[in-house]
This record gives C-alpha cells, structure tokens and sequence, in this order.
C-alpha cells in the first residue's frame, strides 16, 4: 500500500514571487547624480557609483561609492527583498557616515517602489522623523529616486533627488 506524505512548505525554500523579480530591475552597475535642498541654503550637487547584485533570486543588495552632498566620501549599502506574508517590500540602509540603521517597509505601484523608514531628525533636534525613500524606474536603463521627510504639518517634503543610469 502507497503512503502519500504531504510536505509542508519551510521558510527555508522560499520560491521567487512576481513581487521579488521585479527586484531584478535594479540588478546592474549604475552612476548618479543628485541634488540636495536644504531650507533656506543652496541646493548640494552629488554623484557616485552603485553596484546591484542578486542574492539568489529573492533579495537585492546595493553597494554604492560616491561624495554625500556637501562633501565627504560615502558608502552605503541597501538590501531589499519581498516578505510574501507581510505583503510588503522590506530592506536596510546603511551608511559609513552615520550610526543608525534604516529599516525600510514599502509597497510597490506599477514602477514605483515607496519605502518607509524612520530615523534621526536632520534638522539635529536629537529627534526622530518619519522619511521615504521613492524608487521610479523610468525605464531599463534609467531610474529616479526621490527622498522625503515629514514635516510636523504633516505634509510630506522633497529633500534630495537622483537620477541613477545604468553603465552596465
């Protein structure tokens, strides 16, 4: 007599999702250039490098070398990935200039990614501010990010802008 065993799927063999190929979009070698506005000051012009690879086919991790606005060396590293049970896109972000760790959340409207995240203040209030970070892919080659805070009149501002094109 045949036995038939059912297997319940485990969290360690995740199967790619439509949510984790469109992932696969930021996947390359990229230059951008931006633009920083600050209240009341000039805007800060900035540019480097990002380098995107797969971790197999269900996270993103980008390593990015440039000049933050105003001046200074940066690297920054983001992962991104799809967690099918919140229905959310989740990921990090990190930097060598700063010591707090960015925790994004976010969903995913036709070609722009929106990730939220809370950190420190920028105005250097010693307090904490809701931000997002928008993700438009504007075509293979070209994508736009845009960063925003939230202002205590709860509307949101732009505060940076980059335009990203892939080299490879």
């Amino acid at each position: 007599m045949e036995t038939t065993q059912t297997q319940e799927k485990s969290p360690m063999t995740a199967e790619p999702q439509k949510e984790h190929q469109w992932l696969q979009k930021l996947v390359g070698e990229w230059t951008y250039e931006g633009e920083a506005t600050e209240p009341g000051k000039p805007p800060q012009r900035f540019q480097g490098t990002e380098r995107v690879r797969s971790l197999g086919e269900l996270w993103i991790l980008a390593w990015g070398q440039g000049e933050m606005p105003g001046g200074g060396a940066a690297t920054t590293v983001v992962t991104l990935g799809y967690d099918p049970q919140k229905t959310r896109y989740v990921g990090t972000w990190i930097g060598s200039m700063m010591t707090h760790l960015w925790v994004y959340d976010g969903t995913l409207e036709g070609n722009v990614l929106t990730l939220e995240t809370e950190g420190p203040d920028m105005a250097g209030e010693g307090k904490m501010a809701k931000y997002k970070d928008v993700v438009d892919i504007r075509s293979d080659d070209h994508r736009l990010l845009t960063s925003h805070v939230l202002g205590e009149d709860g509307e949101w501002r732009q505060f940076m802008t980059a335009s990203y094109r892939r080299t490879k």
